[in-house]
Order: C-alpha cells, then sequence, then structure tokens
C-alpha cells in the first residue's frame, strides 16, 4: 500500500464517502478524563504536542505529562518528509508508520489515547493515521491536559521508554481524498484553516493565499468550547448543517497540511458525519501553478 492510502474515487466512482459504516459519535471519538481515570487498565498514551512553528512539544512533555504517557514527534513520527508535490506532512506508510506504532509500545488489542495542550487540534493527527492504518479503539482525550488537570489527574516528568509492540496495521481504515480527488469533488469541501487564511487575507507559510475554489470555511477552532473540550454533538451537527453538510453528505476535509483537518474530521465524527481527510490539504495545492485559487469571504 502507498503512503497516500486508497483514494475515495478509486472505492467509490461517484466521489463520496463510502457507506454500510454507522456514524461514531463522540462514544467512540472521545474520552473524557474522568472516564480515563477510573478505567481499571490504562490505555496506551500518546502524547501528541505540537503547535505549527513550535519546536518544543517534547521540552514541555518532558517537563509534565499524563503518567505513562509516550511522545510522539509529528514531525517525524506522524509525517513523511514535506515534498511540494505532496504537501507539507505526507502521510507515512502503513508500514512506517506500524513500526513508530510498536515503538510506542502498542500492543495488539491495545486501546489508545491521544492527547495534546491545544484542545486535540494535534493529538487528532495521530487519532486518524492509528484509526486509518486499521485500529478501531482509539481516542482522543477530550480537553487535552488542561481537562485532566482540572479533573485531577496528576502529571510526571522525564521520558517514558515502553516496551515494543507487536501491533499490526492494515491500512485503509479512513477514507482520503487525492488533490484530483479535491478538484473534482461533487460533496462539499471544508476548509479547516481560520477565516482569514481562508479568505486569503494572510498566508503564513504556503505558497499562495486563498483556498480552494468552492470550499466552504469551517476553522477548526470552532469546533471547540471555550474550555477546549468538544463542543456538544447537536451544537458541532447544526454547525456543520450550517454549511451545507448532513448525515450521508459527501464530505471531504483539508487544512493547510492535513494536520488540523484530522480535527474537524473527528468533529464531524462526533457530529455524525464520516468524511474524508485530503493530507496534501492546501500547502499541495498552492504549490501547483496550475491550480486555480479563490479569494474572498
Amino acid at each position: 500500500m502507498t503512503g497516500q492510502g486508497v483514494s475515495i474515487a478509486a472505492r467509490n466512482e461517484r466521489g463520496a464517502a463510502p457507506r454500510g459504516r454507522e456514524p461514531e459519535g463522540a462514544a467512540t471519538v472521545l474520552v473524557s478524563p474522568s472516564e480515563l481515570l477510573a478505567v481499571g487498565r490504562r490505555p496506551v498514551l500518546l502524547d501528541v504536542r505540537w503547535a505549527l512553528g513550535d519546536d518544543r512539544g517534547r521540552e514541555k512533555y518532558l517537563e509534565g505529562h499524563l503518567p505513562g504517557a509516550v511522545y510522539v514527534d509529528l514531525e517525524t513520527e506522524l509525517a513523511d518528509p514535506a515534498r511540494p508535490t505532496l504537501g507539507r506532512h505526507p502521510l507515512p506508510s502503513v508500514q512506517r508508520l506500524q513500526s513508530v506504532a510498536r515503538r510506542w509500545g502498542i500492543r495488539t488489542g491495545d486501546q489508545v489515547v491521544a492527547y495534546d495542550a491545544s484542545g486535540g487540534t494535534a493529538a487528532a493527527r495521530a487519532w486518524w493515521l492509528l484509526r486509518w492504518g486499521g485500529l478501531t479503539d482509539v481516542r482522543l482525550l477530550d480537553g487535552g491536559l488542561a481537562a485532566w488537570q482540572r479533573a485531577g489527574g496528576t502529571l510526571e516528568s522525564g521520558d517514558v521508554v515502553p516496551e515494543t509492540g507487536d501491533v499490526s496495521l492494515t491500512g485503509g481504515g479512513m477514507p482520503v481524498l487525492s488533490i484530483a480527488d479535491a478538484a473534482g469533488w461533487q460533496g462539499v469541501l471544508l476548509d479547516a484553516r481560520a477565516g482569514e487564511r481562508y479568505r486569503g487575507e494572510v498566508e503564513p507559510i504556503d505558497p499562495r493565499a486563498g483556498h480552494v475554489p468552492g470550499a466552504v470555511s469551517a476553522p477548526t477552532t470552532e469546533n471547540l468550547a471555550p474550555d477546549g473540550t468538544f463542543r456538544p454533538a447537536p451544537e458541532l451537527a447544526e454547525r456543520f448543517a450550517e454549511r451545507g453538510v448532513r448525515p450521508g453528505t459527501p464530505v471531504g476535509v483539508y487544512c493547510g497540511s492535513g494536520v488540523t483537518a484530522a480535527h474537524e474530521v473527528a468533529a464531524l465524527a462526533v457530529a455524525g458525519v464520516e468524511a474524508a481527510l485530503w493530507p496534501g490539504s492546501w500547502s499541495q495545492w498552492s504549490a501547483d501553478p496550475n491550480r486555480l485559487v479563490a479569494t474572498g469571504p
């Protein structure tokens, strides 16, 4: 299997998300700190602290993390090296993802919980990748590190080096869009970046400012309540319905490089909507001078 997975269009000639799977809902996407504190057998915990332009994730992890949590480096473990033709965070191959998942200590049958300190906007990349790799028992810690501490959870410092796991990944567990799929998408294509980037008012990192023609602005930050937890499912469903998305609607999501778009896919799943992720996202589209760019609201 290639690093980009199976294109949705290859699996469904109309380009729609594959049918037959029940919507996930919050219970299969999120876990609350109180639920995590109450479990008997602690799941594999992944600390995915990352933010664009901030390389201190590991430093912050070493200062304090959930007990037993393993640090995950988004740049080197959740993505292949950047390439203009594939974007800033191309998907790793299934084989490479399996290798790092074993380094994280994941064994067959394990539960996995990913978290960060930014409302899940980075941890969702690990959640999505492991789901894409074929695991089903993967959750996001709702509210992340801050919610854990508010619930009375303790932190520990230093590095955690687990025993090597034996998990096997197969790939194909989550729908994926290619740049060609996105260009010809017949459903709703959501742009998860900040509104000012969508409108083309600013572009801090990618070659051109603007958005894919026809895409609808749906900033990832609006998936979250003020305390950094996901908004309730009915609120998310209403938010996406206002953008033309309802259960059964073919939905694709992109951002700058396929990181925060994974958070949008998770929010859609909480709302009962399956969506496809475009890993190359705007960093791939804007690097191709032959692709048209739209600006404005």
